[in-house]
């Protein structure tokens, strides 16, 4: 749930700085399953770094919201956060193991 929560507010920053909104890839679409069975180390870094991330994104959120409120322009301030945003995304996406290289499968 939190990896979805980031992306919609990606998506939120995005609209703010102007930029067209991205076309999840696969990776980000499937990112929770595909980090879910992947080695423990992997899962703890990826929510670490979802964590991380959303300690930036909602106070930064919350900032541009209330720059645009005021009538400022706020896309320089939110191409900023845009690109942190795509940096910590892309940190945690090369969590991922190669294709076939999965952890132990867990099930219900």
């Amino acid at each position: 749930m939190r990896w979805a929560a980031l992306g919609e507010a990606g998506q939120v920053v995005a609209m703010l700085a102007g930029i067209e909104p991205e076309r999840p890839s696969r990776e980000v679409r499937n990112f929770s399953a595909l980090i879910r069975d992947a080695d423990q180390w992997r899962r703890d870094l990826a929510d670490n770094g979802c964590i991380d991330l959303a300690a930036v994104m909602e106070p930064g959120i919350s900032a541009l919201l209330a720059i645009n409120a005021r009538g400022a322009d706020c896309k320089p301030a939110a191409l900023a956060l845009w690109k942190e945003f795509v940096a910590a995304r892309d940190a945690m996406l090369a969590l991922l193991p190669p294709s076939g290289q999965l952890g132990p499968r867990r099930s219900a």
